[in-house]
């Protein structure tokens, strides 16, 4: 294939194509970490001493600025004395790949080192239980209420305005409101996600409901149908599959809030892990840890992206087509 069908407009790329590019968009970003990492001359502007020689304040292990530890190795050589020795390093808070890649598996089996640490799964989990409770509830609420709004104009008159105007309140900004109604647990931190996610829901649906084609509606009340009918039987089934979609985009927006909102009340999840590792150095673990929310939401992602396709096969056909 010719370089410019792969810039054709709106035109499909052949499957194994595609394919490649959808690798290669995580093979890039990972070629140029192991770039940074392991080629001593592109970045590394510290120095690992491993031989800290006549300078008292060095230490086997530590790092240092690249000036400073020529500031000292001049010093030690003026004065006659044994100079430091190191090699090229990047600073601390950015690790090479393959120790990232053991911080991946050290998490899982390896037991925290102090008693206010846990495990990064008791973590995930707790995170994983706020997400879930915060978008369902909002979604039980949400999703009615945006096509309810999409398809009557009163039912848009009387709610919308109000979630124009609240969506536009930051989420955290309710935190210790939260705190003091729900108390210092997981519920203040639900309530931050619900918040987060549910007045966006209401007026996306809402907007999907509006895209359903009105000659649908038009034929449906020719034909005798009244509003529960066209509800139910018309306006549902015609934005089903649009609908799903949104859902799956809507419980992205759940995660980027989830950081803000474990930080309500009581320490805990994984944002605690995160600042727990940061405060010792363990930027592994960190990176190990953020890496971890990515996988468990584009794993989210494509699992409900297969879901829909079983479920609502004439889609792909649609797309084929």
């Amino acid at each position: 294939m010719s370089v410019s069908h792969w810039f054709a407009v709106r035109r499909t790329l052949p499957p194994r194509t595609r394919r490649f590019t959808g690798l290669m968009s995580f093979l890039l970003p990972l070629l140029i970490w192991s770039l940074l990492s392991y080629v001593p001359w592109i970045w590394h502007p510290q120095v690992a001493i491993t031989d800290p020689g006549s300078v008292s304040y060095l230490r086997p292990g530590m790092q240092l600025d690249r000036d400073a530890f020529a500031a000292a190795a001049a010093r030690a050589h003026e004065q006659g004395r044994a100079e430091p020795v190191g090699y090229p390093a990047n600073p601390i808070y950015l690790p090479a790949p393959h120790e990232v890649a053991r911080a991946f598996y050290t998490a899982f089996t390896d037991a925290p080192v102090r008693r206010s640490e846990k495990w990064l799964h008791e973590s995930l989990w707790e995170s994983i239980q706020v997400i879930f409770w915060g978008f369902l509830l909002s979604s039980l609420i949400g999703v009615p209420l945006g096509i309810l709004a999409g398809t009557f104009d009163f039912i848009s008159r009387l709610f919308e305005p109000f979630v124009e105007f609240f969506r536009y309140l930051p989420a955290p900004a309710f935190g210790a409101l939260a705190v003091a109604i729900l108390g210092i647990y997981q519920a203040p931190k639900i309530a931050i996600i619900f918040i987060g996610t549910f007045f966006q829901q209401v007026l996306v649906i809402a907007n999907t409901t509006r895209k359903l084609d009105p000659t649908l509606l038009e034929a449906a009340q020719t034909l005798g149908a009244r509003n529960p009918a066209l509800l139910f039987r018309v306006v549902i089934p015609g934005i089903i599959t649009d609908l799903f979609r949104d859902m799956r985009v809507l419980l992205g927006w759940a995660w980027t809030y989830l950081i803000v909102a474990e930080l309500i009340g009581t320490s805990s999840g994984i944002t605690w892990f995160i600042t727990q590792q940061a405060r010792y150095k363990n930027f592994d673990n960190v990176y190990a840890a953020i890496m971890m929310i990515g996988i468990i939401g584009l794993g989210t992602d494509l699992l409900l992206a297969w879901l829909g396709r079983r479920i609502f096969p004439w889609q792909k056909a649609a797309h084929n087509g």
